[in-house]
């Protein structure tokens, strides 16, 4: 199916601390359980992204933008269900307590448009808009105004 979804994440392992391997290793199936005991209840967990955007606004592709992801999980965008068929998914390293880096935003905009470009996207939204009551990322510190004016 044509990709006309862009859902934007938020994500750090351990929660609420960036720079690790981390996310890195959940998105390519290597985290090691045992590194750290926040790990443990995601034994067995199997989940990925297109694109995870650093603090420092590195952007790492893990899967590519003509595969499905899996992201969005259980979802619903304008009555269709199952996102992950029709979406791309960016993740950016942060959590609901503390506000995304200036660099994040940057790379964020340069990526959109880019996708944009390739894609018929219609449509953007946040992980907790495609999977309200089970998600809240990107979350409230999330500047969806600066993003989404700068287009």
């Amino acid at each position: 199916m044509p990709v006309s979804l862009l859902i934007i994440h938020s994500i750090s392992l351990p929660p609420d601390e960036f720079g690790g391997a981390g996310v890195e290793q959940l998105f390519t199936n290597t985290l090691n359980i045992e590194e750290h005991p926040y790990y443990a209840q995601l034994r067995g967990v199997k989940v990925s992204a297109h694109f995870f955007i650093r603090r420092n606004g590195e952007i790492v592709q893990f899967v590519s933008c003509h595969r499905r992801a899996w992201h969005a999980g259980v979802s619903l965008w304008q009555g269709r269900a199952r996102c992950n068929d029709f979406s791309i998914g960016i993740e950016l390293e942060g959590s609901d307590f503390v506000p995304f880096a200036d660099a994040q935003y940057t790379s964020l905009r340069y990526l959109t448009r880019r996708l944009q470009r390739a894609y018929p996207i219609s449509d953007i939204a946040g992980h907790s808009d495609v999977a309200p009551g089970r998600k809240t990322d990107p979350g409230p510190h999330f500047d969806w105004p600066r993003y989404l004016n700068s287009f």
